[in-house]
């Protein structure tokens, strides 16, 4: 199991996805016998009724046999060019929210990690090198906030020839932006390249302080993140709630634990398809399948299954007495996958 998760961070570092196929047979029985798993390069996207392409994890029955395909994205860079006064919240909220930030600046006073402990990477150049440095990816979300039109403009140069990222907005007025796309567009930079880019940046919450604009910013970019009609063409946006800190903790961790994956929700569930934790002997959580209920339910489950090779389906109901007594408000159901993880 750690060399499969070692290989699933070796794809996702080289900025490249990959599908983890698992093949369940029947409810329970020895992971040698009913329970395959295979890495599938890309992504293959779930197309909905309006045509639109995402990345989720997806089961699909067959008999008894269960077929969980989850999808794992490159991790998320949070771009931003330009380290005044807005970018400070800005790398700190987009931090918390689980985005990888980086930060380009060519002011040393303004360019440092000292500025932004919870960056990254702080780049000290020009904005044109920055960009060239960081090599941008489909999966990178770049935010241009610098002092002024003149170095938008750069960046813009830069970034419009090359790979497309998931998304580009640019701070300003809705006049000055405007004229400044014109001014590129006459420069002959592609039209349909310049109406995609989010101008003026962030969603009209009134923002008035740099912490209200910070959050009217990533207001948008998680937007555009997590809703699929945002989504280029051919391009999948990742609603997975695979997190890379638990696969890490997988790869790394050799110590005897169980594993547990939500396969299937229905209704509302604190957590999503695709969420994963590790439970140890002691029931020590890595990981997290909501809280609550939702893992109380499995852990001792989870405990018992730890040096037995084998794996059980378990359905946990969020709509009971139990939920009730918690506080939960979810009131939907959820299947999820124990296996045991000793070799990992």
């Amino acid at each position: 199991m750690s060399n499969l998760y070692s290989e699933i961070l070796s794809h996702i570092a080289q900025t490249r996805p990959v599908t983890v196929e698992t093949v369940v047979r029947g409810e329970s029985g020895l992971i040698t016998e009913g329970l395959q798993r295979r890495l599938v390069p890309g992504v293959v996207p779930v197309v909905d009724p309006k045509g639109r392409r995402f990345a989720r994890v997806t089961a699909e029955y067959d008999g008894e046999l269960l077929t969980v395909r989850e999808p794992v994205m490159p991790r998320e860079r949070l771009i931003v060019l330009g380290g005044g006064h807005i970018a400070l919240p800005v790398c700190e909220f987009g931090a918390k929210c689980g985005f990888e930030v980086h930060v380009v600046d060519d002011r040393p006073d303004f360019a440092n990690r000292r500025r932004f402990p919870d960056a990254a990477e702080v780049l000290c150049d020009s904005f044109e090198n920055g960009i060239r440095r960081l090599g941008i990816t489909p999966f990178d979300y770049v935010v241009v906030i610098t002092r002024g039109h003149r170095h938008d403009a750069d960046c813009l140069r830069t970034l419009l020839p090359g790979e497309e990222p998931a998304y580009l907005g640019m701070i300003g007025s809705r006049r000055r932006t405007k004229g400044l796309l014109e001014m590129l567009k006459d420069e002959g930079f592609d039209p349909d390249r310049l109406a995609k880019i989010c101008t003026p940046i962030g969603l009209d919450i009134g923002a008035i302080t740099p912490a209200e604009i910070a959050v009217s910013i990533l207001s948008e970019v998680i937007a555009w993140k997590r809703k699929p009609e945002h989504g280029a063409p051919g391009r999948a946006c990742s609603d997975s709630d695979l997190e890379l800190s638990t696969l890490e903790y997988l790869a790394e961790n050799h110590d005897p634990k169980a594993v547990v994956t939500v396969v299937e929700t229905k209704g509302s569930t604190p957590r999503g398809t695709g969420a994963k934790m590790s439970v140890s002997p002691l029931g020590k959580v890595t990981g997290s399948i909501g809280g609550g209920c939702s893992e109380a339910a499995v852990i001792q489950d989870a405990v018992r299954i730890i040096g037995t090779g084998r794996y059980q389906l378990f359905d946990i109901d969020l709509t009971g007495e139990v939920a009730e007594s918690d506080g939960m408000v979810c009131g939907g159901t959820m299947r999820v996958l124990i296996e045991d993880g000793s070799e990992a």
